[in-house]
């Protein structure tokens, strides 16, 4: 066996006893422990959904602006095109 397979039997080794020890001496029950990851899992899914929901109203919101700015825009030029053709 080469020095990299005992260096990763060892790493794996550890891992697995530092699991164990931590479900051993963990201050909660599993049941306690899946209900909190569960709870937290629910609040980052819907602090997810808010910022996704601002973000499409902010973009919403610039898509309008662009929008509005184009038209005008072009109801400028159509105004100088019509004038330039009314001088000619």
């Amino acid at each position: 066996m080469n020095d990299n397979s005992k260096v990763l039997i060892g790493l794996l080794t550890g891992l697995a006893a530092g699991a164990a020890l931590g479900l051993l001496f963990a201050p909660e029950k599993g049941s306690e422990t899946r209900d909190r990851l569960n709870q937290s899992l629910k609040e980052l899914g819907d602090a997810l959904k808010e910022r996704a929901a601002d973000e499409i109203d902010h973009l919403t919101g610039l898509k309008d602006k662009v929008v509005s700015s184009v038209k005008n825009k072009l109801h400028e030029a159509e105004e100088e095109f019509v004038d330039d053709a009314e001088h000619a």
